[in-house]
C-alpha cells in the first residue's frame, strides 16, 4: 500500500531594524515570535524529546550535541498555532513551519498564511520599539555577507525504500529543479563563480552530494532521519535545496512536483536513469544558465538540458501514476509542470508572471533599463533583497502582485482562513482544534504528540501517524468531549487497538 502523501515547509526568514544601533537578529526574532497572538492562551512548551536531529539515514548517530531546551526556554521561543504550525526562533531567525497537508495546493495556502503571520508579528513588535525603528522581515535565502538560511521541505515516505534509491532517483531531479523553482539571485557567494544573475538563491551554498549538515558543507540531498512519525513505517524526507519562494506558481510546483517524484521514486521506475556525472558543479552551472538550455553530462555519457531531465520525470510520471493517483490537484501540478517548461524551452520571459527568477529578473532589467545602472550597482542588489520584503507596502513582489502583474492560485480570504484553521485532512486538525478548545490542559506539543494535564499528572496522546487525526476521524470526539473523556476515550481506543 502507497503511503499518503504527507508534506510540509519549514522557512527561515531574515530580519534586521532600522535605525538600530547594533544589529541582533537573535533579540529581534524573540521579540516578533513573542509579539504575535493568535489566541489568548496559556503558554504551551514545544516537547523537544521527540526531536533526534543526528540520527542519519545512513545508519548511524552522527557527532554532535543534541539541543536541550528546557521548558521555560521553550515557551519564550516558541508559539504553537492554532492552525496545526509551529512559529519560533532557530538561532538568528524567525521560523514558520507549516502545518502537515496533503497537498500542493493546501501547502502553498498554509505557506502564505505564514507571510501574514509574520507580517503580524512585525506591525504588533514595532509597537514596543522607538518611534524611528521600523523591523523589515525578507523571505529570502541570503544576507549576501557569505550566509544562507534555509527553505526546508518535508515528505513522507516508506521506511522500507532503501535510502540509496532515493539518492539515485532524487539528485538529478533537484539539480534541475530550480529552472521550476529558483527565486532569482542577483551575483555569487561562497566563492562560486562570479554573474551577474543567477536562477537560485541557495545554489552556490551546496558543496557535497550527501550528507546531514545544514548549515555548512551542505549537501544536494540531506540524510537527517527524524521521521515525527511511527519510525517502523516512515521516514521524513528532509530537503533542503530548495529557494524561499514568494510566487505562489513556484511554491506549488515545487512541492507538488517533487511529491510526484518521490511517488515515482517509491514505485521504482527512476532508478539512475538521468544520473548525473557531477550533480555538485551541474547545481551551480544550472543556475547560471538564464537559457536553460545548456547540456549538463549525465554518468552513462549522455548530454541533456535540465529541461529535458525534468521533461523526463514528466513523462514517467504520465507512465506511472495510476488513476485513483491522479486526483485534481496532481493533474492540475502535471498540467502546470507540462507549461512552465514549455515555456522555459520556447523562451523564459513568457513566465514573466509565473516564476520567481523570471519575475525578478523582467523587474531589475525594466529597472536598469530604465535609470542606466549596472548589475555590480549596489542599488541593484537593493532591488533583490527588496522583492522578498513582506511589508505589503515595501515589498516589490506585494507591489507586483498587488498591482495584478503576477499569477495567484489562491484568494486572500483563504490565505487569511488558514492563519486560524488547521488543515482537516492530517494530523495537524487534532493538534490545532486541541490548542483552540483546551488551552488550560495543555503542557507541551511536538508534532507527533501532546502532553495533557492529567489530574494525577501527565497524559501522552501520540500521533505518529500523520494522515490520522482528521476530521473525519476526531472531529465528533473534539465536539462532544471534555478533554478528561477525550483523553480517556482515545487512550481506552488505543489499548484495545
Amino acid at each position: 500500500m502507497a503511503v499518503p502523501t504527507i508534506m510540509g515547509t519549514e522557512t527561515e526568514f531574515g530580519i534586521s531594524v532600522k535605525n538600530a544601533g547594533e544589529q541582533d537578529p537573535i533579540a529581534a526574532s524573540s521579540l516578533v515570535v513573542n509579539a504575535y497572538k493568535s489566541r489568548n492562551i496559556p503558554t504551551i512548551s514545544w516537547d523537544y524529546a521527540q526531536e533526534s536531529p543526528l540520527m542519519d539515514a545512513r545508519g548511524f548517530i552522527a557527532e554532535g550535541e543534541k539541543q536541550q531546551v528546557q521548558d521555560a526556554n521553550s515557551s519564550v521561543i516558541n508559539d504553537i498555532l492554532v492552525n496545526g504550525g509551529r512559529y519560533y526562533v532557530d538561532h538568528a531567525h524567525p521560523e514558520y513551519c507549516t502545518p502537515e497537508c496533503t497537498n500542493a495546493r493546501d501547502l502553498v495556502k498554509y505557506e502564505k498564511a505564514g507571510e501574514l503571520i509574520l507580517d503580524l508579528s512585525r506591525l504588533a513588535a514595532e509597537e514596543l520599539l522607538l518611534a524611528n525603528q521600523e523591523i523589515i522581515i525578507y523571505k529570502n535565502n541570503t544576507d549576501y555577507k557569505g550566509h544562507s538560511y534555509g527553505a526546508h521541505e518535508n515528505y513522507l515516505m516508506s521506511r522500507k525504500l532503501p535510502f540509496t534509491e532515493i539518492v539515485d532517483g532524487l539528485t538529478p531531479f533537484l539539480v534541475t529543479r530550480q529552472i521550476i523553482t529558483g527565486s532569482g539571485k542577483v551575483g555569487a557567494e561562497n566563492g562560486a563563480k562570479g554573474t551577474n544573475y543567477q536562477i537560485s538563491q541557495r545554489a552556490d551554498f551546496f558543496e557535497k552530494e550527501v550528507g546531514l549538515s545544514t548549515m555548512v558543507d551542505r549537501p544536494i540531498i540531506n540524510t537527517r532521519d527524524e521521521p515525527h512519525a511511527d519510525s517502523r513505517l516512515y521516514r521524513r524526507l528532509h530537503v533542503i535545496v530548495g529557494d524561499s519562494n514568494m510566487a505562489e506558481y513556484s511554491i506549488y510546483l515545487k512541492v507538488g512536483i517533487t511529491a510526484i517524484v518521490l511517488q515515482l521514486i517509491e514505485k521504482g521506475v527512476i532508478g539512475k536513469k538521468f544520473a548525473l556525472q557531477e550533480p555538485v558543479a551541474a547545481i551551480k552551472a544550472v543556475s547560471r544558465d538564464l537559457s536553460c538550455q545548456g547540456e549538463i553530462v549525465l554518468k552513462d555519457g549522455r548530454s541533456w538540458t535540465a529541461i529535458e531531465i525534468q521533461k523526463g520525470y514528466l513523462e514517467l510520471a504520465h507512465q506511472h501514476l495510476t488513476a485513483e493517483e491522479r486526483d485534481p490537484v496532481v493533474e492540475d501540478v502535471l498540467a502546470k509542470w507540462e507549461f512552465v517548461l514549455n515555456g522555459l524551452q520556447s523562451d523564459p520571459k513568457s513566465l514573466g508572471q509565473y516564476l520567481d527568477w523570471v519575475i525578478k529578473k523582467k523587474l531589475i532589467d525594466a529597472y536598469i533599463a530604465r535609470h542606466g545602472f549596472k548589475w555590480t550597482d549596489p542599488d541593484i542588489r537593493m532591488l533583490d533583497l527588496q522583492y522578498h520584503d513582506l511589508r505589503p507596502d515595501r515589498g516589490l513582489y506585494a507591489r507586483l502582485l498587488k498591482n495584478g502583474h503576477v499569477k495567484r492560485l489562491l484568494s486572500r480570504e483563504e490565505i487569511m482562513h488558514a492563519i486560524q484553521h488547521p488543515p482537516l485532512d492530517t494530523r495537524a486538525y487534532f493538534r490545532g482544534t486541541c490548542i483552540r478548545k483546551f488551552p488550560d490542559s495543555i503542557h507541551s506539543v511536538s508534532w507527533n504528540t501532546i502532553v495533557f494535564n492529567g489530574p494525577t499528572g501527565y497524559d501522552k496522546i501520540m500521533m505518529d501517524r500523520p494522515h490520522f487525526g482528521t476530521q473525519a476521524i476526531v472531529g465528533e470526539l473534539l465536539s462532544t468531549c471534555n478533554v478528561v473523556e477525550l483523553v480517556n476515550k482515545i487512550q481506552t481506543d488505543c489499548d484495545t487497538s
